[in-house]
């Protein structure tokens, strides 16, 4: 699965054809692994089967977004074409780290694509939101998997994700960032 700690398939990558990354710009991920050619980077097959696999997000959502890597892992989807590689300081939404252990979605993904999720999503009760968006960590009850979970609450009927929580030993750990939270 993607987001292990064994992201590269070996039998795909001759190591000594790689090139370092440039973190100072965005360059457009590879297709697939096969395709790799920067040292450590992930594929949009690779993204697109995480957020299958652990949300159980359609591959089919992102079919008019292309992913980009700039920095160390930090991987943006954007809404249309863009050149690679491109020296500008944004494009489209950071969405995903993914050059360390554990691949961790961001909150702006979460609130943008967390609706379609069908997996690892907690559905939170009032009291339990308002903890939540306001970066408190709570004891909660999860039969699901451990790990990233998008955190939602019931809007007007309607499921809408708050942000990225982390669910281990019994507790849901908001990762809310500080200068988002709230006080509801």
């Amino acid at each position: 699965m993607a987001g292990d700690d064994s992201v590269d398939d070996p039998e795909s990558i001759e190591p000594e054809n790689l090139v370092e990354n440039d973190g100072q710009r965005f360059d457009r991920l590879p297709e697939t692994p096969a395709e790799r050619t920067v040292a450590g980077r992930v594929s949009r097959r690779e993204v697109l089967d995480y957020y299958e696999e652990r949300f159980g997000i359609s591959p089919e959502t992102f079919a008019d977004h292309t992913f980009w890597e700039k920095g160390a892992g930090k991987i943006w989807v954007y809404a249309g074409e863009a050149p690679s590689p491109t020296e500008v300081e944004a494009l489209g939404m950071l969405c995903l780290r993914t050059r360390q252990e554990h691949w961790k979605p961001t909150t702006d993904f979460a609130q943008r694509f967390g609706r379609v999720a069908t997996r690892c999503v907690i559905d939170l009760d009032r009291p339990s939101a308002r903890r939540f968006a306001a970066g408190e960590d709570q004891e909660l009850d999860w039969d699901g998997d451990w790990g990233y979970l998008i955190a939602a609450h019931d809007v007007a009927g309607e499921r809408e994700p708050l942000g990225i929580g982390l669910y281990v030993h019994g507790e849901l750990r908001s990762l809310i960032p500080k200068g988002r939270r709230r006080e509801l």
